[in-house]
């Protein structure tokens, strides 16, 4: 088999966007989850539970050229992230160790909660990584995880996430919900498309043997104020009134920067929010690009 295999532990939008992306490539692709029923056409079924110690029975023998953990929590508690995050990348890697087997590359799909920085700043790679809550501590710890493993491996901290099925925001702005304008709250964002588009543009990088880096931001061109997003919506939407009740500010405040990602040649195709939430809007933001 002269195709390039890449298997995806945990398979949902993200992982599915870029599933399907890689298969039109011409890759094969292999996914992992509870319910295989709901992988895209095309991806070869491994059904399986992270919080099972036993080797899922559709384990492939054909070891992946790339694997890539992008999984979720099934609670959004310390005991949720602690089960798909560290224990599960260690669960992954010791299935793979048993089998022999030793991937190309292994991305690991992270996030910027790693970051605690809340006063606007810059953010890069190079950061201070001392998050303050749970959720970036284990991410933390899966991260040195999948570093440490013996196989070269990148991670990918994504930003927020937006795109269909995502549409807090959008909800919100509707129901005429205020947010706090000073001190401005930097919020920082990807469109699920290209946060797919991110992850196969750094796997075909690989494949024609450019040397990747540790780690990359997964965000758009434009951190931007929460009160500037609100307000663009609230005119593209027509909304008028306001509610009586005041959102909850939210915590942290911070400007991701994907300079490296782009050094490397990757743009997204969403560069704001504003491109990002017009196609929502418009009803088009399905449409994956090959």
């Amino acid at each position: 088999m002269s195709e390039l295999y890449a298997m995806l532990v945990g398979c949902g939008d993200v992982g599915g966007r870029l599933a399907r992306r890689l298969l039109a490539k011409g890759w094969a692709v292999s996914g992992l989850r509870r319910s295989v029923e709901r992988l895209p056409e095309g991806v070869m079924p491994i059904r399986g539970d992270l919080e099972q110690p036993e080797i899922p029975p559709a384990w492939p023998a054909r070891c992946p050229d790339y694997l890539i953990y992008c999984v979720s929590a099934n609670q959004h508690d310390e005991a949720g992230y602690q089960a798909a995050y560290v224990e599960g990348m260690r669960r992954v890697l010791g299935w793979l160790a048993d089998q022999g087997q030793r991937p190309r590359r292994l991305l690991f799909v992270s996030s910027s909660s790693v970051y605690a920085q809340q006063h606007g700043e810059w953010v890069d790679e190079t950061s201070a990584t001392e998050p303050d809550g749970y959720s970036g501590r284990l991410m933390l710890e899966a991260e040195r995880l999948a570093l440490d493993s013996g196989i070269p491996a990148s991670v990918v901290r994504l930003t927020g996430i937006y795109g269909p099925g995502r549409q807090w925001l959008l909800n919100q702005v509707r129901q005429g919900y205020q947010v706090a304008q000073e001190p401005p709250l930097y919020g920082n964002r990807i469109h699920a498309d290209d946060a797919a588009g991110l992850l196969a543009f750094l796997l075909e990088q690989d494949a024609k043997g450019v040397a990747l880096d540790e780690h990359y931001l997964g965000v758009d061109d434009a951190p931007a104020p929460l009160a500037e997003v609100v307000a663009w919506l609230r005119e593209y939407l027509e909304v008028t009134h306001w509610s009586d009740e005041q959102r909850v500010r939210r915590s942290g405040s911070k400007r991701c920067s994907n300079v490296r990602a782009r050094a490397l040649g990757w743009a997204p195709q969403y560069s704001s929010y504003k491109e990002g939430y017009a196609a929502i809007l418009r009803g088009n933001e399905g449409q994956d690009l090959a």
